[in-house]
């Protein structure tokens, strides 16, 4: 089994005339993901790679009523906008790559998404892939394998570099979850842990953060907490991040002790979490607590 999307998801592209819509749409339907529909307003009754696109979600679902899921390219400035109308629609699954959006929009449609029980992944993120059935997001699909190893991740590069080593060493993924890096942000590492550990066909889980925030010691406590049956391993980006620095994504930012690499790293090693010193180190460490 996947979580959030498989075989039989439907996927709406909003953006989807634009440049990077477009080009994903794509790669999308090369991979297999079954995109039946597209919207941008105005440009209802044109076609990009041989799909339909509507002026509105609603429009849309009326001709696709199997439509269940969204993945948003819409510029920043209009992106809220379009994750309304999503939600609205009744939609499962929104998947948003945009990035830019103001943290206080963020804030409102993240809980606007809970109160109407959409989950969202994003903003900022690359997406969802369940290898061999689907890819709603931009991520290289050929890295990705078909297996029983799920991925929850902030970071899109470091998802792509660990998964292609698991890939290698014979590893496949059940699903990949990039979360995004923002400060704000629709799918959390506990609500991820909590889809894996539903999951049948999950049988472990690789966590990658990176440092600021606290999501990650958040996830630690969780694992404690919740007596977290499945393994997890992990991998902490930003080792040698000078304190203080804002280093990359908008949510990477270290204060008043909380959020370096070394706190995370000794809370997730308390909750019986083995963490990788490098990304390659990864497989090895899958290898070891799934023999157990």
């Amino acid at each position: 089994m996947t979580v959030l999307i498989n075989s039989e998801t439907r996927v709406v592209v909003q953006g989807i005339t634009g440049r990077e819509g477009s080009f994903h749409t794509k790669t999308m339907l090369n991979y297999g993901t079954k995109i039946v529909a597209g919207v941008t307003p105005g440009k209802g009754g044109s076609i990009v790679e041989g799909v339909p696109v509507y002026d509105s979600v609603k429009e849309a679902l009326r001709r696709h009523p199997e439509i269940d899921t969204s993945i948003v390219f819409v510029p920043a400035r209009y992106a809220s906008e379009a994750v309304y109308e999503a939600i609205e629609a009744g939609l499962n699954l929104v998947v948003i790559i945009t990035e830019g959006i103001p943290v206080h929009e963020s804030m409102k449609f993240t809980r606007y998404a809970k109160l109407n029980n959409t989950v969202i992944v994003g903003p900022n993120c690359p997406g969802v892939i369940s290898p061999g059935e689907s890819k709603v997001g931009i991520m290289p699909g050929q890295v990705f394998s078909k297996g029983r190893v799920g991925i929850v991740s902030r970071s899109g590069t470091l998802t792509y570099e660990i998964a292609y080593a698991m890939t290698k060493a014979g590893i496949g993924q059940s699903t990949s979850i990039g979360i995004g890096g923002d400060p704000v942000l629709g799918t959390t590492f506990i609500d991820a842990l909590e889809m894996f550990r539903e999951d049948d066909g999950t049988d472990a889980v690789v966590l990658i953060g990176e440092i600021g925030g606290d999501m990650e010691e958040r996830a630690a406590r969780y694992i404690i907490e919740e007596r977290y049956e499945k393994p997890v391993v992990a991998y902490i980006a930003g080792r040698t991040a000078p304190p203080g620095k804002r280093m990359g994504h908008a949510g990477a930012i270290i204060s008043m002790g909380v959020g370096d690499a070394a706190s995370k790293i000794k809370m997730l090693r308390e909750a019986g979490v083995d963490v990788a010193e490098l990304p390659s180190q990864i497989p090895g460490l899958l290898k070891k607590v799934l023999k157990k």
